[in-house]
């Protein structure tokens, strides 16, 4: 790489270092562990290919500032915890909107494919839903109660096996991104799909608007989660796929580090998502007028802490000046 297209490429990093570095007192310790692991590696391609280069003077003395910054203000915040889902999650969050689009591009198109799919292949949508599930959905529709299968068992038992259940799910497809961003898609397709085919299947029926009441009660922050974790799969992926300027390696540290962040900011959404099903969606004799509101809430929550939040916050304490 040419040296003048190495500059143009990270100079914005570099001044967002800088400003790191008068702010360090402000930003929390993983924060600045990632920007010095930003800058050295960028110090050692830098010394490697321009030894003699102003940019390596340049970046040498950033690093060096930027470590004495770190070894200053080493002390953790008692606040570390709240800061950890109402600052580092919506920060890391900010850092990986490209993963997030792409995870929900990937879902929007598989849940199309499985719905046309399902309307025009009678045999599909038992295919993937399973002949058990289907027997008992049209028995239930015959009864006159199609959502039934949310009210086949006691409350808690039921809460604790879907929470677990769906945290497995996103932790499998954030591990997925191990065999690149495909593996994390993969597995997004694959959920798309069945979320398509079942909506369909009602769809089929004449029960779509009832089906949507009932199912995205819960499922707009369990969809939701699931998306978000498809981006925390990404995010592994494109670390050691695409290193950048770093090491295959520290790019790979990177995107693990970033993208097990994201996963974990999900579990609260799970444990949510879980407690409604379990607990409200059951109750298919709600007003629909306070389940539409539940819906609106929970969706009106994901995009504020996932895309409006994010935007909000620098990496110093506020982008207000007092």
């Amino acid at each position: 790489m040419k040296e003048v297209s190495f500059i143009r490429q990270n100079i914005e990093k570099w001044k967002e270092t800088e400003k790191a570095v008068e702010q360090a007192e402000d930003l929390d310790p993983d924060r600045l562990a990632d920007v010095y692991t930003d800058i050295t590696s960028d110090l050692s391609f830098s010394q490697s290919h321009y030894p003699t280069s102003r940019i390596t003077i340049y970046l040498n003395n950033l690093a060096s500032a930027l470590h004495n910054a770190i070894y200053k203000n080493k002390k953790e915040k008692k606040s570390r915890i709240l800061t950890f889902w109402i600052r580092e999650i919506p920060l890391v969050m900010k850092a990986s909107q490209k993963e997030l689009l792409y995870s929900l591009l990937i879902f929007i198109a598989s849940v199309f494919i499985g719905s046309v799919s399902a309307i025009n292949d009678d045999g599909f949508t038992r295919l993937i839903l399973g002949d058990e599930y289907m027997d008992m959905t049209l028995n239930n529709i015959k009864k006159g109660v199609p959502m039934a299968v949310y009210d086949g068992s006691s409350e808690l038992p039921m809460f604790l096996r879907i929470t677990v259940n769906n945290i497995q799910v996103s932790l499998v497809i954030f591990v997925m991104g191990l065999f690149t961003s495909l593996g994390s898609g993969y597995f997004l397709f694959k959920n798309g799909v069945m979320l398509g085919a079942f909506q369909a299947f009602f769809y089929q029926h004449g029960l779509l608007g009832e089906s949507m009441l009932a199912i995205w009660m819960h499922g707009t922050l369990e969809i939701s989660a699931i998306i978000v974790a498809g981006a925390a799969g990404i995010t592994l992926g494109n670390g050691w796929l695409f290193p950048g300027t770093y090491s295959r390696i520290v790019a790979f540290r990177r995107g693990a580090k970033r993208g097990l962040k994201i996963v974990i900011g999900t579990l609260p959404l799970f444990v949510v998502a879980g407690f409604l099903e379990s607990f409200i969606t059951r109750h298919t004799h709600l007003p629909d007028l306070l389940r539409v509101g539940i819906i609106l809430l929970s969706l009106i929550f994901v995009l504020y802490y996932y895309l409006y939040l994010p935007k909000t916050l620098n990496y110093g304490r506020s982008e207000s000046k007092n």
